[in-house]
């Protein structure tokens, strides 16, 4: 047999992320080898030498009474060479396909792999084996009753065909953004349970990124960690460190954004406030109040602000994420109105995705269905969603009210570039009207301008989102599961990003305080590179960053009026008359008003200790900087504008202690700690 190549495997710009390569597999007949009487353990030495292999392991095969075994699989072309040198007989070479990935551990839970035989095992690779594996060739010769070439030569070649190439809608560039974001979160935040990440074309149902972490190296798939190997080393019984390894493996394969179901929290609010407007119960402006708590028949059930909000609008409410007014908006709903938006969102289905394993959306039975089980629906606590349909659901509500199918295959083509089948977006039904959707997508994009969402926010972008933190079962445990979905542009949304960490252990557990920011980074890239335009507001145009001009080699009169004509401050450093140069250096970006230190002689700038800044306010952070003559570039939250004690400090770079010049720019992440 002739071993056909598997389909390639691209993106949607067609850059390669799985294609096969020719390789050979050694074989050998036994009985042949004996029969000749062949010494079978120098010819296992030998083979052992090139293939770098036990000689022990090959005897054993040589031993055989068969007319066939295959000694290695997938062997490169310099190894195969030097096993036809060796002129062995019973050993042969046949032509074989190698599966390579070029980029590794990259979307690995998209792609899967392939086994020894070339068969997909998981991802897109089991998916669309039919499509992928193309027809095996075939050699046709003459053998005698022993399985040994006949002294004369009559063969006959059937060519192979290869498979069908596959042309997937991720962007290469948009899933190592997302990878990259989300495996910095996945350690600082020391998730025990894994992490995902999804990005979408709301417009389209495409599928942009898909991250899961941790993840594996699709060229070594059967690899496990370290830690993994030592703890399965430490079982005795050799049956039960297999059944370990088994699970090991089929956990470090799961694609925890499609195949894991988790309750959403207070994403879910989104939902519960479109099915009201939708149905006409409320409007942005009606009324609700607060204390810090409701009543539900015999259970109490707390707002995350203990003090309460008291009196709000429903706008408020979102922007607070308040409990109490979600359920009072749930109980306006009723339990058979809920039940019926909960089903057209699509949470009791599958979704009809692209990938193996999608689970269904759980909801209470209607046995169990009472008043205070729709009253705890209505913030997202007891439903059960994957990550998958909630981004479906909220894309619907960023896409007019369009639940569009999300898919992962945009074509698949053939070697010639021609298109077999070609993937059309699908609207699946029309949830909510477009009024309902322009209305809560306005209020989504307040709660991160002002609300508990602030930590998502991008200077020039206008997104809108959601927290969501979710207490696991059983209650009490202290195991939560942290997230954030978001969308922009607010007012013409062509992107949505979700992200979930399963139980951050790092001391901070509130989606709003350590999901949004990783949401942030992922949409500023993604938007950046997509060349979405800024739509700056007023406020945001007062603090925008501007480029430090270059002013070596002017005099100290110009340099000043070229420094101070651009909104920024200078110290002169030195007794000379021209500028040998300056920090921060030309074409930094820094706020108005900044200070440019200037020097006029060489070798005389000041170093200085950066402060370390964690947990002041921007004010106060800006103050400590000044007096150790630093400049500022603000991050995260603190790019709102928005000056007060519950934005702070949480990163910086360079770290604190370091030691730099003065004039540097020190790098601020703040973090609106007011979130849920």
């Amino acid at each position: 047999m002739v071993a056909s190549h598997r389909g390639t495997i691209y993106d949607r710009n067609h850059k390669t992320l799985a294609q096969s390569s020719t390789a050979h597999t050694v074989t050998a007949n036994p009985n042949e080898i004996q029969k000749a009487k062949k010494d079978i353990g120098e010819t296992a030495y030998k083979l052992a030498t090139v293939l770098d292999m036990d000689p022990k392991d090959i005897s054993t095969m040589l031993e055989k009474k068969t007319n066939h075994v295959t000694i290695k699989r997938r062997v490169e072309d310099d190894v195969a060479n030097a096993v036809r040198e060796l002129e062995l007989t019973g050993i042969y070479l046949q032509e074989d396909a190698k599966r390579y990935y070029p980029y590794g551990n990259f979307a690995s839970h998209i792609l899967g792999f392939v086994g020894n035989d070339n068969q997909g095992l998981g991802g897109i690779e089991a998916l669309y084996e039919e499509q992928l594996k193309g027809v095996p060739g075939r050699v046709i010769a003459l053998k005698n009753a022993l399985d040994t070439d006949m002294p004369f030569k009559e063969e006959k070649h059937i060519d192979p065909q290869n498979g069908t190439n596959v042309v997937l809608t991720i962007d290469e560039v948009i899933q190592h953004f997302a990878e990259k974001h989300l495996e910095t979160a996945f350690h600082e935040e020391k998730v025990q349970a894994g992490a995902a990440a999804i990005v979408t074309d709301v417009k389209t149902g495409e599928v942009l990124a898909m991250a899961t972490k941790p993840d594996y190296d699709l060229n070594q798939p059967f690899l496990l960690a370290e830690e993994t190997e030592e703890q399965l080393s430490s079982i005795a019984n050799e049956d039960e460190r297999s059944t370990a390894r088994s699970n090991a493996l089929q956990k470090m394969w799961r694609n925890k954004a499609v195949v894991d179901s988790y309750e959403p929290g207070s994403c879910f609010k989104i939902i519960t406030g479109c099915m009201a407007l939708e149905e006409g119960l409320i409007t942005p402006e009606s009324p609700f109040f607060c204390s810090g708590s409701k009543k539900v028949e015999n259970r109490t059930i707390n707002c995350s602000h203990h003090d309460g909000h008291g009196a709000q609008t429903f706008a408020d409410a979102v922007k607070n994420s308040c409990n109490p007014a979600f359920i009072d908006v749930g109980l306006m709903v009723g339990k058979e109105k809920f039940k019926e938006y909960y089903q057209a969102f699509g949470f009791m289905d599958t979704t009809g995705f692209d990938l193996p394993g999608e689970a269904k959306g759980v909801f209470y039975a209607d046995e169990n269905y009472n008043t205070v089980e729709l009253a705890t629906a209505s913030f997202g606590q007891g439903p059960i969603v994957t990550p998958l349909q909630l981004m479906t659901a909220v894309g619907a509500v960023a896409n007019g009210g369009k639940l569009m199918k999300p898919y992962l295959v945009k074509e698949l083509v053939d070697n010639d570039g021609n298109v077999i089948k070609r993937t059309e977006p699908t609207v699946v039904r029309q949830v909510i009207s477009q009024k309902t959707s322009e209305q809560m997508c306005a209020m989504l994009e307040n709660t991160v301008t002002n609300g508990t969402g602030q930590n998502a926010y991008i200077k020039g972008f206008r997104v809108a989102g959601k927290t969501g933190t979710s207490e696991k079962i059983p209650r009490g445990n202290g195991k939560y599961i942290s997230s954030f979905i978001a969308f922009a542009p607010a007012n013409d949304p062509k992107i949505a990003c979700l992200v979930v960490l399963d139980e951050p252990s790092n001391g901070q557990y509130y989606g709003g305080a350590i999901a949004a920011p990783v949401v942030a980074k992922i949409m500023e890239d993604t938007l950046q590179y997509m060349g979405i335009t800024p739509q700056y507001t007023e406020e945001e145009k007062q603090s925008l960053d501007f480029y430090v001009p270059d002013v070596k080699g002017l005099s100290i009169d110009n340099a000043a009026k070229s420094l101070t004509s651009e909104g920024f401050k200078y110290r002169v450093v030195g007794q000379g008359a021209t500028i040998k140069n300056q920090t921060p250096k030309a074409g930094s970006l820094l706020p108005s008003g900044s200070v440019v230190i200037i020097y006029t002689e060489d070798n005389v700038s000041q170093k200085v200790v950066v402060p370390d800044l964690t947990g002041l306010s921007i004010n106060q952070a800006q103050q400590r900087l000044a007096e150790h003559n630093l400049n500022i570039a603000i991050s995260g939250a603190g790019a709102t504008g928005h000056s007060s004690n519950l934005t702070v400090a949480n990163s910086q770079i360079p770290p604190a202690g370091t030691e730099v010049n003065e004039g540097t720019i020190v790098d601020v992440e703040f973090r609106y700690l007011d979130v849920d």
